[in-house]
């Protein structure tokens, strides 16, 4: 039997270029990155024809709109990106009979919860961003049922653009920061996240012997708020920069944020051989990633 192909899409983001970090370590898959360049996700037809000439057996599709707030004005490209790629990448996969694992989002959820949501929790989104993530949610189970999904939250890494990074260099420049204090979730280091998108693959076997859809929540295992995040990042990283707490309300953005974003992960849990890390745990990797890339 010859050696599954991974395809990762977005392979020059925060997951995918994680993906391409432990790639190495797992011998019994090939591999294949492609960028947007090679992937255009605001074209369909050019979209199926790469990714059938690839003609990979999992896709892991990290490529998204990102910009929050840009994507309440850019509502049509963020809704290309995020809702109508997608499908289209689940018609590719059915049409090869390849598997495809889909990047998601905590912003499906309306933010007023109070205990983690659930895969299977009612999904309300509060800004155009989250109402793109869960259109392209549909559009991937519509063309290929038996699709994984897997939401994340707060995500980071020592590649690309990210809430560390940005905290990191505003501490070097500045004696204070004021960070927003009434919003709370679980940050996700890619790294983890890419380890754990690689073990669901191992599990496919075991995973589609139950019923679908195949939704699943990863994050860091530990609540927090965004101020709580920075003043961490302060402490790990040895800045003396005060980072002190501000209500939403003295941070007005274009997009809404939902204040409750924690996501329960105990469904795939099962599927990992180790337990879901620490965010903090986490956090100091990360650091002393960037340290070593400095």
């Amino acid at each position: 039997m010859s050696t599954p192909l991974i395809l990762v899409t977005g392979a020059n983001g925060q997951v995918g270029s994680e993906l391409r970090t432990l790639a190495e370590l797992w011998p019994a898959f090939r591999f294949r990155f492609a960028t947007r360049e090679e992937i255009p996700l605001d074209n369909e037809e050019k979209l199926k024809e790469a990714i059938s000439a690839i003609g990979p057996n999992w896709v892991i599709n990290c490529a998204a709109y990102t910009a929050v707030d840009k994507a309440e004005t850019e509502r049509d490209l963020a809704m290309t990106i995020n809702g109508k790629a997608p499908g289209w990448i689940a018609d590719v996969c059915r049409d090869l009979g390849a598997q495809l694992i889909h990047i998601s989002t905590d912003y499906v959820f309306h933010g007023e919860g109070t205990h983690p949501y659930r895969e299977d929790d009612p999904v309300q989104p509060v800004n155009f961003y989250g109402e793109t993530k869960l259109e392209g949610e549909r559009t991937v189970l519509a063309a290929l049922p038996n699709a994984i999904i897997v939401r994340t939250a707060w995500v980071y890494s020592s590649y690309g653009h990210n809430f560390v990074k940005t905290m990191l260099r505003l501490m070097s420049e500045r004696k204070e920061l004021n960070v927003v204090d009434d919003q709370s979730g679980r940050p996700t280091y890619a790294r983890d996240l890419a380890s754990a998108l690689l073990h669901l693959i191992q599990s496919w076997s075991t995973i589609q012997e139950h019923p679908t859809p195949h939704i699943f929540h990863y994050s860091n295992t530990g609540a927090i708020t965004w101020c709580q995040f920075a003043q961490a990042i302060a402490e790990l990283s040895g800045s003396n920069c005060q980072v002190h707490p501000i209500p939403s309300s003295a941070y007005p953005t274009p997009a809404k944020r939902p204040a409750y974003s924690v996501m329960n992960t105990d469904k795939i849990r099962p599927y990992l051989p180790d337990a879901i890390p620490h965010w903090k745990d986490s956090l100091h990797h990360c650091l002393s990633e960037l340290k070593r890339l400095a």
